[in-house]
């Protein structure tokens, strides 16, 4: 299966904007959705393209885009204006 690591990646990205939109108590699953994607995408160019640790074939590029997802969602709740 040539795209399961992309489906792996988009799925920690969903459950992790699910999880952050669930624990914030709001809800704007769109909004954390968008970021949690974006920031996953920032995680494979940083680890592929701009380091060079691993390659888009390997798994490790993975845990990159699920730390900077982390990463993203927690600076736009702490940053989020409250109105």
């Amino acid at each position: 299966m040539p795209y399961a690591q992309i489906a792996a990646a988009v799925v920690i990205a969903l459950v992790l904007a699910w999880l952050a939109d669930l624990l914030t108590g709001r809800r704007g699953l769109f909004a954390t959705s968008l970021v949690s994607g974006v920031a996953a995408v920032a995680g494979w160019f940083l680890a592929v393209r701009v380091f060079g640790v691993t390659t888009s074939q390997q798994w490790l590029w993975l845990a990159w885009s699920g730390i900077a997802s982390a990463l993203a969602l927690g600076t736009f709740f702490l940053f989020r204006n409250k109105r």
